[in-house]
């Protein structure tokens, strides 16, 4: 079993509020959902304004299947997010 988990970190820019960066984050989360049928978490920074932190995880049984589904999402997410994109890291489990 291999599992992947693609970590996102973005700026908000201009947003003022919790609500209106749960939006954003709602929104991504679906759209990574939906697409990719990856497991979607906002893992840290849950009370900043300006900050999302984001982790989307996924199982397959090779590590070339788990690496183009997590290299397609950023792709998606980096070309559809509203926010910037400040750090990402993708790392590859065996179990």
């Amino acid at each position: 079993m291999i599992i992947g988990v693609l970590s996102l970190e973005f700026r908000l820019h201009g947003n003022g509020s919790l609500k209106g960066k749960r939006k954003i984050a709602q929104s991504l989360k679906q759209k990574l959902r939906n697409k990719f049928n990856v497991s979607v978490a906002e893992v840290d920074a849950q009370n900043s304004h300006d900050r999302l932190v984001m982790a989307a995880v996924t199982v397959a049984n090779q590590t070339s299947e788990v690496e183009s589904r997590l290299a397609k999402a950023l792709s998606m997410v980096e070309a559809m997010s509203p926010a910037e994109l400040v750090h990402c890291e993708t790392e590859v489990f065996s179990s």
